[in-house]
């Protein structure tokens, strides 16, 4: 039996280049796709004769009702080991094994300075200035060096994002629902007594917790009103945690500053869509994990996970 591999989302074109793949050969018929799909009826028409998947990310979800579609389907490989966009549940009902890769936490913490950065010092309009021969000079810094970077989530992400603002002499404070003092203290951040207190003394705010229902909306208008009209908000997280309409109130209103965003509640973001053009933000598409040394781990890794499966002896299974 030959087994057929669909590789999702696969939007540079790369995942070939980024493993052997031809340790499968004559075993597995791996086939890569490129866009993104509209619909489950896009999937299935798509995906419907695979056994094997590889997903990246959250680019397509895996709810039950897509999984009741895919009968063939019985190993699910994604990168990371986390994907909640995977109805796990319904895969176990349906025999399919669900494997992950690992995922480096550095990329994201980078690419969250990048936004910083990139806010701070408004570096895409005296950029775009410079290219086009515009004026010499045209915007004045928000400096780093003792103001407060302010962090909704204090985990290995956050907490790599706390010391580079210590680095840079910034006050660094963090909350979140479980967070304690010592663990704040552990990595030489104040905790904050309450989100809303998080929020009204600091001047960048960035966002580090996993997606849940406790978490989803977490930032809405009210919220998003305590901030300071000097503030920024940078997201690298999951666009959901912060209410999309109030956001876009927030940001057309001048509540504050601006954002830097890399996620966002539809993805890839539409041609029209606001974010894309409204001029206190600074928005990349999702390239929080884009880096090499992650997409080198996340398909070699897939490789071994397809192999271990046909083996007979699944590894890296998500529960």
């Amino acid at each position: 039996m030959t087994w057929r591999c669909a590789v999702l989302d696969d939007y540079q074109d790369i995942a070939r280049s980024m493993a052997d793949w031809s340790v499968l050969a004559g075993e597995v018929d791996v086939r890569t796709l490129r866009r993104p799909f509209g619909s489950e009826d896009e999937v299935v028409a798509a995906i419907g004769d695979c056994e094997i998947v590889v997903a990246m990310r959250e680019r397509t979800p895996f709810p039950a009702s897509l999984l009741a579609r895919l009968p063939r389907l019985r190993l699910l490989v994604t990168s990371g080991m986390r994907n909640a966009a995977i109805d796990l549940e319904a895969a176990a009902r349906h025999g399919v094994t669900v494997c992950g890769t690992a995922s480096n936490t550095e990329p994201p913490v980078e690419l969250t300075w990048a936004l910083i950065l990139g806010l701070a010092r408004h570096l895409v309009t005296e950029s775009t200035a410079m290219r086009a021969g515009g004026p010499w000079q045209s915007t004045l810094g928000a400096d780093l060096h003792g103001r407060t970077l302010g962090l909704l989530g204090l985990g290995k992400i956050g907490t790599r994002v706390a010391r580079i603002g210590q680095a840079f002499g910034m006050k660094v404070t963090a909350w979140s629902r479980n967070l304690t003092a010592e663990r704040a203290a552990e990595a030489g951040v104040r905790l904050a007594a309450t989100k809303e207190e998080l929020l009204e003394t600091s001047d960048f705010v960035s966002v580090h917790l996993v997606l849940s229902d406790r978490t989803r909306g977490l930032l809405g208008a009210d919220e998003l009103r305590r901030m300071r009209p000097t503030a920024h908000l940078v997201n690298t997280s999951r666009a959901a945690i912060v209410d999309q309409p109030a956001l876009l109130r927030a940001l057309r209103e001048n509540w504050i500053a601006g954002a830097g965003l890399d996620v966002f509640d539809q993805e890839p973001l539409p041609a029209g869509h606001p974010l894309r053009t409204l001029p206190n933000v600074l928005a990349l598409p999702h390239l929080g994990y884009v880096t090499r040394r992650n997409y080198e781990g996340y398909f070699q890794q897939a490789v071994e996970d397809i192999t271990a499966f046909l083996a007979g002896s699944p590894i890296r299974e998500l529960d």
